[in-house]
Parts: C-alpha cells; structure tokens; sequence
C-alpha cells in the first residue's frame, strides 16, 4: 500500500501554508493519514539550508549554489521523511517541490530548466508528485499579500522575496507554462477568490484520488 503525494506551488502570497492545513484536515475527515511537510525543510539539515537560502547574508548563495542547496534539501527530505511516509500509506503535502525549482532558478534565475530535470531527477531519484496544486495569483495580490503578512508578523521580505517584479513575472509564468505542459498532474486554481471557494475547488479536485 502507498501514500499520495500532492504538492501545493504558486507565486509569493498564494495561500500554500493555508490550504496544506485545510486539505490535511478535510483528508483527515476521509480517514486518511496525512503527513505535512515543507520545502526546503522537513528535517534538521534541511531546514538549516533553508535559512542559508531565505536569509540575507553576508556572502549569499550564487545562483549554482543556490539550485545544489535546495536539491540537497530535497535529496534529504525525500530520503528521510517523504518515500518512507508514502511507503507506510500515508498521505503527504508538501509546500513546494521540484516545480519551485524550475520556475525560481529556471524561469526566474534563467538556468537550462532541462538541467534542472536531469539534477532534480538525481536529488529525488525520481519521485514525482501524484498531484499537484497551482495557487496562482496575479502580481499585485502577491504583493499586497506579503505586506500584510509582513506588517502582521513584523517581519522583512526575506532574499527570495525581495527579487524584483521582472523576476515574480518570469516564475509565475513559468508556473502556468509547467501547468500547461502538464495538465494531467497540475490543478490550477485562482487562489485570489474567497478562501472558501479556494479550499472547496482544492476539495474537489482531490477528490479523484481518493
């Protein structure tokens, strides 16, 4: 018996974190097992590198740099925490995955995204999500979204979203263009609308693999 694995990608301010915990609840409801986890992070070494990706430092990662760290995350939390969760039958979302990694450091940062592939391939041996959750949202709700939160969590946007505007366009259509290509795996939703109606298309969408 195995799991599913769905992952929840998007633009900056889609509501992941939100719709991971009211997914997780409503599979829950089904009698399912869930396991939430979270890239990069999901375990120790993992969520160390997350903090050498996200924060401001003094000799930040270069963009080479950047792609092999987030891999190395991903080779560990898919070693340690997510093929061993689905083996089990447990049901696992992840915010974020291998696609963040095609439209950040390839749409975004302009790395061969066919290199990518070959290295996430490597970095994950292979495993690919069972579905995976588009939140998408224009740019201005983006913006507007992580001010709020930053104003209610008194934080600073850290290095990833302060990359400027030309860079969120480039992944958000990088994003749909992967949609697109796979429409068999990808459900789109336009996460600007009402959160109920948000979590309910999610809802139903998942549906299908139960």
């Amino acid at each position: 018996m195995t799991g599913k694995f769905i992952t929840f990608e998007g633009p900056e301010g889609g509501g992941k974190s939100t719709h991971i915990k009211l997914l997780a609840d409503f599979l829950r409801s089904k009698g399912k097992e869930v396991l939430v986890t979270r890239e990069p992070g999901g375990t120790r070494l993992a969520e160390l590198i997350r903090s050498l990706v996200r924060e401001e430092l003094e000799d930040p990662p270069v963009t080479q740099s950047e792609v092999l760290l987030f891999l190395a995350a991903r080779a560990q939390v898919v070693s340690n925490v997510i093929r061993p969760a689905l083996e089990k039958g447990v049901w696992v979302l992840c915010d974020r995955f291998s696609d963040s990694t095609f439209a950040y450091q390839g749409y975004g940062r302009g790395v061969e995204v066919d290199l990518l592939r070959r290295l996430n391939d490597f970095a994950t041996q292979g495993l690919v999500p069972d579905m995976t959750v588009l939140l998408d949202v224009p740019p201005e709700v983006s913006r507007s979204r992580l001010l709020a939160r930053q104003a209610d969590t008194n934080s600073t946007a850290d290095r990833i979203e302060q990359a400027g505007e030309d860079f969120h366009r480039r992944l958000r259509e990088g994003f749909l263009a992967m949609a697109k290509d796979e429409p068999q795996r990808f459900t789109v939703v336009d996460s600007s609308k009402e959160l109920e109606d948000v979590s309910k298309n999610i809802e139903e969408a998942v549906l299908k693999l139960l």
